[in-house]
């Protein structure tokens, strides 16, 4: 996440995006990898954000196109909630809330430095429609305001071939659990 120039960085992380994306085309059926580039290629900004979602171990692929707005959607494809994102509280309130033991961050603080989003419940439970994901951690989802309101926040995994959504406090944080993000283009 160093603001260094990304040419290089930027040819090496289209090599890696093309791979993975055809490596994976049942995540993205139907589309090609030259309008997905063609749209990754107009909006140069947004490769920083791809970039810091590779290199927090992310494994970004495209789950999503839009034919209409041309938008391409990609999330964080990684087996196991991506470890460069783990140990972190839900937001910078319940950062603030902890009184020993601070993480180093919030989930949502990392995702706005990053220019993405945390998965919600909809798009987690579609992503895990197109994979196998978090089977030995969990990752923070959005939370609706009136549960973090009150203290909580929301989280997902899977287990026993199911997908759920838990709560807990949103100042826990645990080695097994970082957060799912998505950048659209």
């Amino acid at each position: 996440m160093k603001d260094t120039p990304l040419k290089q960085q930027e040819l090496d992380l289209l090599k890696i995006l093309e791979s993975r994306f055809n490596l994976h085309t049942e995540r993205h059926e139907g589309v090609t990898w030259t309008d997905v580039r063609d749209r990754i290629t107009s909006r140069p900004e947004k490769l920083r954000s791809l970039l810091d979602m590779e290199m927090t171990g992310g494994e970004p692929d495209v789950v999503s196109f839009d034919e209409d707005s041309k938008a391409v959607i990609f999330v964080d494809c990684s087996p196991e909630s991506p470890a460069g994102r783990r140990n972190l509280c839900y937001d910078e309130k319940a950062l603030a809330e902890r009184k020993r033991y601070k993480p180093e961050s919030s989930a949502q603080q990392m995702a706005h430095t990053m220019g993405i989003e945390l998965l919600d419940e909809f798009m987690y439970r579609r992503l895990q429609q197109l994979g196998i994901f978090d089977t030995k951690t969990s990752s923070w989802i959005q939370t609706p305001e009136e549960i973090r309101n009150l203290g909580g926040a929301l989280f997902g995994d899977r287990r026993y071939d199911t997908v759920f959504i838990y709560h807990n406090g949103a100042t826990s944080y645990y080695g097994a659990r970082g957060f799912r993000g998505k950048c659209e283009f």
